[in-house]
C-alpha cells in the first residue's frame, strides 16, 4: 500500500523549476496543486503553461492555502531563509533550493523552528540521491582505493548573460561559490567528512561577486580537497577521489546524464567501469522529500549536513576575504 501523496506548492517561478516540474508531477507520492509568484497574471500563465492546478499572486497567499501540506522553495539564494522560517511559521514542510545558506546560525534558527513544529525540513541537493553517488561514496568506504588521500572536485560554465544574470548580484548571495561551487564542497564533504581547515581563493568580477573561486580543504587523517568553481571556464563537472592504491572517478557527478564510475587501481592496467543505476535526481530527492514528511524515513540531508555545508562554505569565503587559512573552529563561534 503506497502513501498518501504529499500536497506541494512552489514559491517562485524560477528557471530550475523546469528540472522539478515534470518529476513532481510523475511521481505517485507527490500531488502538486499550486505555484506562486509576486505577479498575479505572471503566476496564472505560469500554472497554464505548466497544467498545475492552482495560482497564486503571492507567496503568503500560497502559504495561507490549507490544501498545501509542503513547499518546493526556489527563490534566489539570499530569500532562501527567510521564505523558509515563514513558510515553516505557517505550518508548512520545506525543501529549499540549495544553498540554504551560508551562515551555520542560520541552520540552527531552521532547524530548531521545524523541529518544534513538527516540520521537515531539506536541502535540495539533488545529486545526493542519485544511485551512483551512493556507490561511490560506499566504494571509498569500503578500500576500492585503499586510504583516500585526496579529493578533486570541479564545477564550471561559461556565463552567457552575467549583467542581467541573477547569480552576478552581489546582494543577493550571487557568486560561483554559491552556486555551482556548492556542489564541489558537498561533494568533497560527502567523501572525505569535515574538513578541519580551507583556505579559499576568489576572483571578483565587475559586480563584486566570485566567479571564479578555488579552494582547499584539510582534514585530520592528511587528506587533502582541492575544488575549483567558475562562471568564466567552458562547463566541466568532476568528482575524483584518489587513494592509496586507485582512484575513483564520476563521470557526470552533479547530474548523472551520463552515469558510471571509473575505477583505476594501476595506471598501466587500464580502468574499468562500475555501471550503475542514475535515475533523475529531481525525482528521488521529492520522493525523499515525501517520504520523510509521511515518517517512512528519516531525510537523506538533514540538519547535521546542512551545517555541515554552511561551516564550510562560511569558512572559505571568510578565508578569501581575509587571505588567510581558516579553522573551521572559528566558524562555531556565530552559531
Amino acid at each position: 500500500m503506497g502513501i498518501e501523496p504529499v500536497k506541494l506548492g512552489i514559491v517562485s517561478t524560477a528557471g530550475i523549476n523546469r528540472l522539478v516540474i515534470p518529476p513532481a508531477k510523475a511521481s505517485p507520492l507527490i500531488d502538486l496543486v499550486a505555484v506562486a509568484s509576486r505577479d498575479e497574471k505572471r503566476a496564472s500563465e505560469y500554472a497554464r503553461e505548466w497544467e498545475i492546478e492552482r495560482a497564486h499572486g503571492s507567496y503568503d497567499a500560497l502559504l495561507a492555502d490549507p490544501d498545501i501540506e509542503a513547499v518546493y522553495i526556489s527563490l534566489p539564494n539570499h530569500e532562501h531563509v527567510p521564505w523558509t522560517l515563514r513558510s515553516l511559521e505557517a505550518g508548512k514542510h520545506v525543501l529549499c533550493e540549495k544553498p540554504l545558506t551560508r551562515h551555520p546560525a542560520e541552520i540552527e534558527t531552521v532547524w530548531g523552528l521545524a523541529e518544534s513544529r513538527g516540520l521537515q525540513v531539506a536541502e535540495a541537493f539533488m545529486w545526493r540521491h542519485i544511485p551512483q553517488t551512493k556507490r561511490f561514496a560506499e566504494l571509498v568506504v569500503e578500500g576500492a582505493i585503499g586510504e583516500l588521500q585526496f579529493v578533486r572536485s570541479l564545477f564550471s560554465f561559461a556565463m552567457s548573460d552575467p549583467r542581467t544574470n541573477v547569480r552576478m548580484k552581489r546582494e543577493w548571495e550571487g557568486g560561483s561559490l554559491m552556486d555551482v561551487g556548492t556542489y564541489c564542497v558537498s561533494g568533497i564533504r560527502l567523501i572525505a567528512g569535515e574538513p578541519v581547515a580551507v583556505y579559499g581563493e576568489q576572483v571578483l568580477g565587475g559586480a563584486g561577486v566570485d566567479v571564479r573561486f578555488s579552494g582547499l580543504m584539510r582534514y585530520e587523517s592528511g587528506a587533502r580537497a582541492l575544488f575549483y568553481s567558475s562562471f568564466e571556464t567552458p562547463g566541466r563537472k568532476e568528482l575524483e577521489a584518489i587513494g592509496s592504491e586507485g582512484v575513483l572517478r564520476l563521470r557526470d557527478p552533479w547530474h548523472a546524464w551520463r552515469g558510471g564510475i571509473e575505477l583505476q587501481r594501476e595506471e598501466e592496467n587500464g580502468s574499468e567501469t562500475i555501471e550503475v543505476e542514475t535515475g533523475d535526481a529531481y525525482l528521488l530527492e521529492l520522493e525523499d522529500f515525501a517520504r520523510s514528511i509521511r515518517g517512512e524515513k528519516e531525510p537523506l540531508l538533514g540538519r547535521l549536513d546542512a551545517l555541515g555545508q554552511a561551516r564550510a562554505l562560511a569558512a572559505l569565503y571568510l578565508s578569501a576575504e581575509q587571505e588567510r587559512p581558516v579553522e573551521l573552529a572559528e566558524m562555531d563561534r556565530e552559531v
